[in-house]
């Protein structure tokens, strides 16, 4: 293929990025930009779309221009997202009808905990594989409809379109003729059957959302439209996307069924592929689409950690023990382990596998003796036990034991973590060589789209291992570790498990 680039566009919470990757899955550049949060209320979090349509097409010119190429050089583009987070616009403005409501938003907990009242949790479970949560998209519709003037009635109209993140950077990428979005993203909305990958009809009724919102739904690797923007003098084939967890899973090739990866990010992100069929959890998991390629359709367990990486952030705004993030590690060295202190770091709740959206921040065990040094490798040690709950909760679904962790994200570049969460999963933790892997697997969707690589045995052969930790044995230090972690969870908790 004479075109010789993937550009890959990951828009995450916080910021917008565009990468480029070469036909060897190698780093050519990246730009990135921070938008602004807006939190209105307590437990509400939104962003403006049109500000993160603007930091995308700003980082697309520098990831370009840096590198002095043109459209001309892309073979296509894959789009990676933040998922859950909602947004509705009008198609005669082109304008969204309220800020992007953030899947970290919690405005709509008390209409899920009416949901359960109703007894509709096993039936939601069913059709969608996830719980009952404010987490999710469909609810988030339904609050822009009920509480924006003039909102339901411009939708019943079918003048409304809702789109995850992805499906908005398509709508203006095309200006406004393709809308559409991808199986991972419509399987977190709590509307989508994955069973029979359509929008479900009973759900749209129950939460009262017309269908005409809703975007057409398509695999993850084919051409869905192409660009018609001033970023691009030419036409450039837009053919890869995903949810930014299903992405990492794919970048990291996780592609047989028990693999698993775990993503450091914000919060972190526990995946495991299950094969071709669902294993719907009876341990307060979610199940999800982790991709389809043409008609095959893949599917995973997912575990999600509200405060991974953030808690670090935390320590740094908030207590004021490190001034920077990166300062975490070397503080956290100076001691042997936590000296018995145990942090829940639930600031923002928790969630898999307890779903508790009123539980708060707990540290337990302070005594005369605690330094802020404690209180980091607490902090530290509180993301590797949260999880360890998921993959325990997960290799109960799949009545199999673990072999190997794959990681990825900002906070797995920390060793001492990585070690620490070898040894209280008793299995190998990998680093690959890109840790970027969120922006690597839409990129590979998008190349697979339109053959720019021609297989995914190609893709294979291209990850590399940077490092692997090896579990020490399973020794009284970490047996009393979990057991410590397990008290602190019980404390932290609104209602008893």
């Amino acid at each position: 293929m004479d075109k010789k680039y993937i550009l890959a566009l990951d828009q995450g919470t916080t910021s917008s990025r565009a990468i480029v990757f070469d036909h060897e899955g190698q780093i050519c550049s990246v730009a990135q930009k921070e938008f602004q949060q807006y939190f209105p209320k307590p437990g509400w979090v939104e962003h403006n779309p049109n500000e993160i349509w603007a930091s995308e097409a700003s980082v697309i010119a520098e990831a370009i221009s840096t590198i002095d190429i043109t459209g001309l050089d892309i073979a296509a583009i894959g789009i990676t997202n933040q998922r859950e987070t909602t947004i509705v616009w009008d198609i005669d403005t082109e304008e969204p009808i309220y800020n992007a409501i953030v899947w970290q938003d919690r405005r709509t907990a008390a209409f899920c905990d009416q949901l359960k009242a109703e007894g509709l949790t096993d039936t939601i479970h069913q059709k969608t594989g996830l719980i009952v949560d404010a987490y999710f998209s469909g609810t988030k519709i339904k609050w822009i409809l009920d509480h924006v003037p003039g909102a339901r009635k411009r939708a019943e109209q079918g003048k409304l379109r809702f789109g995850n993140v992805d499906s908005w950077l398509v709508w203006r990428l095309t200006r406004g003729e393709v809308h559409v979005t991808d199986v991972t993203n419509a399987s977190r909305t709590m509307l989508f059957n994955i069973h029979d990958l359509k929008w479900d009809e009973d759900l749209l009724k129950l939460l009262d959302i017309p269908a005409s919102m809703m975007p057409e739904v398509k695999s993850n690797s084919e051409i869905y439209g192409h660009t018609k923007t001033t970023i691009f003098a030419h036409k450039v084939p837009i053919s890869g996307m995903a949810g930014d967890q299903q992405a990492a899973l794919f970048g990291q090739m996780c592609l047989e069924p028990g693999s698993i990866k775990n993503t450091y990010g914000t919060g972190c992100f526990v995946m495991l592929n299950t094969g071709e069929k669902p294993v719907m959890s009876k341990n307060n998991l979610l199940t999800t689409i982790a991709w389809q390629i043409g008609n095959k359709v893949n599917y995973a367990l997912e575990g999600s950690i509200y405060v991974g990486g953030s808690v670090v952030q935390w320590l740094r705004d908030g207590l004021g023990i490190i001034k920077s993030s990166s300062e975490i590690e070397e503080l956290a060295k100076t001691v042997p382990d936590s000296g018995g202190v145990y942090f829940v770091p639930a600031l923002t709740g928790l969630a898999a596998p307890y779903w508790d959206p009123y539980a708060r921040g707990t540290i337990t065990g302070i005594t005369r003796g605690t330094t802020a040094a404690h209180i980091a490798r607490a902090a530290l040690d509180g993301i590797a036990f949260q999880t360890y709950d998921i993959a325990q909760a997960m290799a109960k679904d799949m009545d199999d034991c673990l072999t190997e962790l794959k990681v990825d994200g900002g906070a797995s570049r920390n060793n001492l973590l990585m070690q620490f969460q070898a040894d209280l999963l008793g299995i190998k933790v990998v680093r690959p060589k890109i840790t970027e892997t969120t922006a690597l697997g839409a990129a590979y969707l998008a190349g697979l789209g339109v053959g720019f690589w021609n297989s995914v045995d190609e893709l294979r052969r291209q990850w590399k291992v940077e490092h692997t930790f090896e579990p020490n044995p399973d020794n009284d230090a970490i047996r009393t570790a979990r057991k410590g972690w397990a008290d602190a969870v019980g404390r932290t908790l609104t209602s008893p498990r």
